[in-house]
């Protein structure tokens, strides 16, 4: 790659990294293209150059900090040898608060913030709607991918996979705005019971949630599984 362009690169990805924190901190509607800046290190004209406006900029921040949280999983799925262990990590990692790669976002708040001012924009704004459509298409497909995985392994029942996943994206897209917005009845830990328990009930394998299990992660037993230590007496 040229140097100009690397420049660029490299540039950009520092301007995304302040806008996320900085949108995460005070929300779109106080986030100034001038406060960006100065957090980059880099001048008003060029954000403005690269970006145009504060919603693109928003929408080019959310799929930042996408890829940064696919980039995390995808590696850490790839350590998991069954599908019921990725979806559960898939799971764990959507509904915790902070960055995948276990860095905290500002405030402790994470990333659902950006989703709040996308979702919030996305009907009034046909760039920024295609910007969710394609995040929202992607989420669900890799759902998708991890159930018909499952289910060629004998792991998951045969439920429709891409029905399953607008479901319990749909879920966990829902959940995780009372989470966001600080409701007492849906703490973090709440979240994620519901959606494994909903996973795990339609998909036929075992989970319980760590407190029912004293010094333990919560974790997921494929139905296959059960039945060979059922078979065996266990």
């Amino acid at each position: 790659m040229p140097p100009r362009h690397e420049l660029s690169r490299v540039r950009r990805a520092q301007i995304l990294e302040a806008a996320v924190e900085i949108i995460i901190e005070r929300g779109l509607a106080d986030t100034r293209i001038a406060d960006v800046a100065e957090r980059a290190g880099a001048s008003p004209a060029l954000v403005v150059y690269h970006f145009g406006t504060r919603d693109r900029l928003l929408a080019q921040a959310l799929v930042f900090s996408e890829e940064r949280f696919y980039t995390t999983v995808e590696r850490q799925l790839g350590t998991i040898d069954t599908a019921t262990g990725q979806l559960t990590a898939l799971i764990e990692a959507s509904c915790s608060p902070g960055w995948p790669d276990g860095r905290q976002a500002a405030g402790g708040v994470d990333e659902w913030v950006l989703w709040l001012d996308l979702w919030a924009r996305a009907p009034r704004d046909p760039e920024v709607a295609r910007y969710r459509e394609a995040l929202d298409r992607r989420w669900r497909e890799t759902i998708a991918g991890i159930v018909r995985s499952g289910q060629a392994a004998g792991e998951f029942a045969e439920v429709d996979p891409d029905d399953f996943a607008l479901r319990l994206a749909a879920l966990v897209d829902g959940l995780a705005v009372q989470v966001t917005l600080g409701d007492p009845d849906v703490p973090a830990a709440r979240m994620l019971e519901v959606c494994m328990r909903t996973a795990a009930g339609e998909l036929g394998f075992d989970w319980k949630p760590a407190a029912k299990r004293p010094g333990a992660r919560a974790r997921a037993r494929p139905a296959a599984q059960l039945a060979r230590q059922e078979e065996a007496g266990a």
